[in-house]
C-alpha cells in the first residue's frame, strides 16, 4: 500500500496532535489514541493523496471536533469484523465460560 503524503510530516505535527488529544481528555474522551486520531485525519480530512502543506495539516488537526471524531469512530467500529465470530473470539469465550 502506498504511503499517504501526510506521513512525511507526521513527526512535525505531533505536538499539535498531542494538544488535540489533551483537549479531548478535558472533554472526557480520554481513551482516544494518537494513532486513532491520525487514522481519522488520513481517512476524513486528507482523503485525497495530494501533497499537503504543514500549516494546512496543523489547521486541520486543530479544527477537529470531538463529536465528529466520535461519529467517525462509531462508524469504523461497525465496519470492523465481528470479533466474536472469529476463531480467536470463540476460543476466548469458551475459556471464559
Amino acid at each position: 500500500m502506498e504511503k499517504h503524503p501526510a506521513e512525511l510530516y507526521r513527526h512535525h505535527v505531533r505536538p499539535f496532535m498531542k494538544s488535540k488529544l489533551e483537549e479531548f481528555m478535558i472533554l472526557g474522551y480520554d481513551q482516544v489514541s494518537e494513532q486513532e486520531l491520525w487514522t481519522y485525519l488520513l481517512k476524513k480530512k486528507w482523503k485525497s493523496k495530494e501533497e499537503l502543506m504543514i500549516y494546512k495539516m496543523v489547521s486541520d488537526i486543530m479544527s477537529v471536533r470531538a463529536g465528529e471524531f466520535m461519529n467517525f469512530a462509531a462508524v469504523e467500529s461497525y465496519k470492523a469484523p465481528n470479533w466474536f465470530g472469529s476463531e480467536e473470539g470463540t476460543k476466548m469465550l469458551e475459556d471464559l465460560l
